[in-house]
């Protein structure tokens, strides 16, 4: 047991949202448009939380400036077409959101989304007011780095100490462990319990409703 914290940061898919597999399938959609090598699901869900410009240069190492770009042109118009409904909240996730604002949390969130695609998602579920602070992943550096995590802990005048991350991939507990952070790390999510693991943790938990065993 560690002290409890005054923030919480979450990730957003994988972690809150249940969007592994439309993003993932809309990768692949977006492969196929420019007559590329198509992922298989998982390797597509293993860039999931990184800043798509970084999500691409890791799945298609090889592709220069312009495909790229188009690249990422494809799968922003693909994931748009797809998202007419947002994608469901996890089990747990409304309610203990709601449990841990009540009691006096902070909440925030730090997601490789784009802020128009964060933006969008949290009004379609009613929650573009809940969090205290968001990032988005272009609006900064994209994870691992640990950039994000310092700008929202400045802006809600937290010390690295009295902070906690939940994410289920390793970029998002690397993250944390870069910004002196600790996390916890969800196993329902994009990256296996052993990469979680890797990153230090103070826990590894399959349900999110258990994060209030450890706040």
């Amino acid at each position: 047991m560690f002290n409890k914290p005054q923030l919480i940061i979450f990730d957003w898919d994988g972690t809150l949202c249940d969007s592994v597999a439309r993003i993932a399938h809309c990768i692949q959609l977006a492969a196929a448009d420019n007559n590329l090598t198509i992922p298989s699901r998982k390797d597509a869900s293993h860039i999931i939380g990184l800043g798509l410009p970084e999500a691409t240069r890791y799945l298609f190492p090889t592709l220069d400036n312009q495909q790229r770009t188009a690249f990422t042109v494809s799968y922003s118009a693909r994931f748009r077409q797809h998202d007419n409904d947002p994608c469901d909240l996890f089990d747990g996730v409304l309610d203990t959101l709601q449990t841990l604002r009540a009691e006096g949390y902070l909440l925030a969130v730090a997601t490789g989304k784009s802020r128009a695609g964060l933006n969008r998602v949290l009004e379609r579920l009613g929650l573009d007011t809940f969090f205290h602070a968001t990032r988005c992943a272009d609006e900064t550096l994209s994870k691992p780095d640990p950039l994000m995590l310092h700008q929202l802990l400045a802006e809600l005048s937290v010390d690295p100490t009295d902070a906690l991350m939940i994410g289920d991939t390793e970029f998002d507990l690397e993250m944390a462990r870069r910004a002196g952070m600790r996390s916890i790390g969800l196993t329902y999510g994009a990256h296996s319990v052993k990469r979680l693991i890797s990153c230090d943790p103070v826990a590894c938990i399959d349900s999110f409703s258990l994060i209030k065993n450890y706040v």
